[in-house]
């Protein structure tokens, strides 16, 4: 009796020990999820900046004239009078393509056409003849009749043969090319016996191109969303990769008005507007056609507006919810679609504000935008501390009341803020 009496009690101790550590355990996790957690946060404070919208793109350099040099006549090269890189003047001789089988041509054409001018002048005299002998009632109604019809088809023939001559005579031209314009030939593609084919209806072969290289443009492609930004006289910072650490300025000339669309009808589907940039060529610089480069084009500008890092501004569910009763079972279907609708629509801008050692959403109004910061629209915002970082923080972690500790050492800062630590 007595050793079961103590084998109760052993197993009473221990059954009383667990359920203490239990109990221990148990206010351990009530009151560790009940403790707010801290999280480590970088902020910066709200101040007036100037921002600057701009829309950046890639293109190439290219001149602003330059005229693509086409045979227009088959045949044989047997003169080019320029080489490539020559500066040529207007109406100097560039390519003498072999001209005797239209030399040939322009003889039988000058051959036929003194054959009609004989056969003209002879129908002429008969028609004045018989026309005199008519008049006298010598010759018959249907006498006169043939000799009109006989010099009206000499008279035809004699402006078809004239037609043919002159035809021939501009043909005959052609083989002889002079450059249209001052310039420098920037591309030949052509050499000196080579054979090239040409022909009134359709384009020849490529000869040469001359280029004004004085007068140089960028020509970049622009997205559909962005190419309604950009306007007539806009400001452009033009990047050469020839010529790194140096930006040029340009301006907007020409904005396209039909698109250009790569990968047309897949995934990769991307619609662009040609926009040109007349770039200004400092002293020095000699920018050659098909240079790559990049601009920043600069849309529009707001001076002195309160201004927050861009990436400090993400959105939240407004604080009151509207209540919304349970839809019908037929209508259950369009009412999660205008309801997820209505979720989006509903959702707030708002920046996260640092308020002894916790933040507190204010929502804002977004503007003009620059590549590090948002031109903001808030009240009682000029001044504050506003989270900046770290991203995932801002667009996930924190709730209006969070706990933040913040730690901004380590962190580069930018612009006036970073002016004023230094100082």
């Amino acid at each position: 009796m007595a050793t079961n009496g103590k084998k109760s009690r052993k197993k009473l101790i221990i059954f009383s020990i667990i359920g203490v550590v239990l109990i221990v355990l148990v206010l351990l996790v009530i009151l560790g999820s009940k403790r707010d957690t801290v999280l480590t946060v970088q902020t910066e404070k709200i101040q007036r900046r100037t921002i600057t919208q701009l829309v950046s793109a890639t293109g190439k350099i290219q001149p602003e004239v330059q005229v693509k040099i086409n045979a227009e006549v088959s045949g044989e090269i047997i003169t080019l009078a320029v080489r490539e890189g020559q500066r040529v003047s207007k109406g100097q001789l560039l390519v003498h393509i072999k001209p005797d089988a239209y030399q040939a041509g322009m003889d039988r054409a000058q051959a036929s056409m003194a054959i009609s001018e004989a056969n003209l002048l002879k129908a002429e005299a008969e028609y004045k003849r018989v026309s005199e002998l008519f008049s006298k009632k010598l010759v018959s109604q249907s006498e006169m009749d043939i000799s009109k019809a006989t010099y009206q088809s000499a008279k035809a023939s004699g402006d078809q043969s004239m037609a043919s001559l002159k035809e021939s005579k501009v043909t005959f031209s052609k083989t002889t090319i002079y450059a249209p314009m001052d310039g420098i030939v920037s591309q030949l593609n052509s050499e000196l016996g080579e054979r090239v084919s040409g022909s009134t209806f359709t384009q020849g072969t490529q000869i040469m191109t001359i280029a004004d290289l004085s007068r140089m443009e960028a020509r970049v492609d622009v997205g559909e969303n962005d190419v309604v930004l950009v306007s007539v006289g806009d400001t452009a910072k033009v990047e050469v990769d020839s010529y790194p650490d140096r930006k040029f300025i340009g301006t907007v000339t020409q904005i396209a008005n039909t698109a250009k669309s790569r990968g047309l009808g897949t995934q990769d589907e991307v619609t662009n507007f040609e926009v040109r940039i007349r770039v200004v060529t400092p002293e020095g610089v000699h920018f050659r056609p098909g240079m790559s480069m990049a601009a920043d084009i600069e849309t529009q500008t707001h001076v002195n507006v309160l201004a927050v890092p861009i990436q400090s501004i993400t959105v939240r569910a407004p604080k009151e919810e509207m209540k919304v009763e349970a839809p019908a079972q037929g209508e259950a279907k369009m009412t999660e679609t205008k309801a997820k609708k209505k979720e989006e629509e509903k959702l707030d801008e708002v920046i996260f504000v640092v308020d002894n050692g916790k933040v507190k959403t204010v929502s804002v109004k977004r503007g003009l935008s620059d590549d590090a910061y948002y031109e903001v629209k808030g009240e009682n915002i000029e001044g504050v501390e506003v989270v900046s970082g770290p991203f995932k923080a801002i667009n996930r972690d924190l709730e209006n009341g969070s706990v933040v500790k913040v730690e901004n050492k380590n962190v580069k800062r930018t612009g006036a803020s970073a002016e004023g630590e230094k100082k």
